[in-house]
């Protein structure tokens, strides 16, 4: 059994101090750590992709419950520290790299795979699109992140959020344990928590309609206090007559506002709107096509 990190110490003893433009919390606390490794469910065939190695710590346990881990970290400050931690360990290959700009075909592994990590707040949705839009999606994530923000990407219909629906799209989210911010070092202002999103074996609706959906969904939650027919016709260029009848042929209140649909509701507004024609014309709108 790996003993806990003494994180300041290792850290004072290589001469490091965390960086916050890096989003540096390390999770250090071994009973959290085993919560996260639970919460990916590991058989021992897997392969993890791990987005910020930090000092190692999750590292070491991910290898011992994993076929093949892929640590991935972009401070080349710490891999000294990781190699020294993760030494005499099979099946850990430590890339140093950011993982918002690398090419993901050229690291992500053959077949399927995992993604767990804990990543730093101020990345949070960049990582989590950049995975779950990407064509080789993980079968599953388990992220360690700020525990509002987790909670709002499980939220359902009443709650939902431009992030919930993009997840959701791909994914189911559950939320997992609550992890305090005690168990980082340094220790952040708020408490965390893990993440599970299962990703979708088949999409649940048409893949023709995600695009349309998104798109729905970004000019919707763009004034979220509104009412929805507001925001659609502000957001998309349409004629407030338009957005109107299109939630009338989607089946939805014109008094509705945004966070009130749940996926199959923004699916039926793509639909809707796609058979009246006027995501075409907001397409020709927003390029300046056809304008006088």
């Amino acid at each position: 059994m790996p003993q806990a990190l003494d994180a300041p110490r290792l850290l004072r003893r290589h001469g490091i101090r965390p960086l916050k433009r890096f989003g540096q919390n390390f999770l250090i606390d071994r009973g959290a750590l085993m919560q996260v490794v639970a919460a990916a469910e590991l058989t021992g065939k897997e392969t993890v992709l791990e987005v910020g190695a930090g000092l190692g710590a999750l590292t070491r346990e991910l290898a011992v419950g994993a076929r093949r881990v892929i640590a991935i970290e972009v401070d080349r400050r710490l891999l000294p520290i990781l190699r020294e931690v993760l030494e005499g360990l099979t099946g850990v290959e430590i890339l140093a790299a950011d993982i918002l700009e690398i090419d993901l075909g050229a690291v992500l592994p053959v077949g399927p795979y995992q993604v767990v990590a804990n990543i730093p707040y101020n990345i949070t949705s960049a990582l989590i699109r950049r995975f779950l839009e990407s064509q080789d999606r993980p079968e599953r994530m388990v992220l360690t992140i700020q525990r509002e923000v987790a909670e709002r990407i499980v939220a359902g219909p009443g709650e939902m959020s431009l992030l919930a629906v993009s997840v959701q799209v791909f994914g189911v989210p559950k939320l997992g344990a609550r992890i305090p911010a005690a168990a980082f070092y340094p220790r952040p202002e708020v408490d965390s928590a893990v993440l599970r999103i299962d990703t979708h074996s088949t999409p649940p609706f048409d893949l023709s309609l995600v695009e349309p959906v998104f798109r729905l969904a970004k000019a919707g939650f763009a004034q979220r206090r509104k009412m929805l027919k507001n925001t659609l016709a502000a957001g998309l260029g349409w004629p407030a007559e338009k957005a109107v009848e299109v939630l009338a042929e989607a089946e939805i209140r014109s008094q509705a506002r945004p966070q009130e649909l749940g996926l199959e509701d923004w699916a039926g507004l793509a639909r809707a709107a796609i058979g009246l024609g006027l995501l075409e014309e907001s397409r020709r709108l927003s390029r300046g096509d056809g304008v006088a």
